[in-house]
């Protein structure tokens, strides 16, 4: 990915939902709106002891279909945290700040500067 298409990266943590304290640092993040999914090592995931849960198959950019672990975890990324489904990536996978995770974090893309920042209030439904 060319930096004239928008890409940027972001460093972020990683933490077992069910051992809070501990967390561990993965660097270089791609942020990717287009994978709904968070992309992390496996070897990251596994050595916080988080447990796979399920499988599930992905459409690759390549057209490629894969099948990988599907864990939870919580996200750390610039002063927010949220908890989401992460992906179980194998070496050759991208690392990936999915859209969903985005969602969680409620930040949104400033595609100019190449950076993440407050999406605002998050909207809530009005009783009728």
């Amino acid at each position: 990915m060319t930096d004239e298409m928008g890409s940027f990266r972001v460093d972020i943590e990683i933490e077992n939902p069910a051992r809070p304290g501990e967390r561990q640092e993965v660097r270089s993040v791609l942020v990717d709106t287009g994978a709904e999914l968070s992309w992390i090592p496996a070897t990251v995931l596994e050595s916080l002891g988080i447990r796979r849960y399920r499988t599930a198959r992905f459409r690759q950019a390549s057209g490629a279909i894969v099948e990988r672990s599907i864990g939870a975890a919580f996200i750390h990324v610039a002063g927010s945290s949220t908890v989401d489904d992460v992906v179980f990536g194998e070496p050759t996978d991208l690392v990936i700040l999915g859209s969903r995770s985005l969602e969680g974090l409620n930040f949104r893309i400033d595609p100019v500067r190449k950076q993440l920042v407050d999406a605002g209030p998050v909207l809530a439904a009005v009783a009728a």
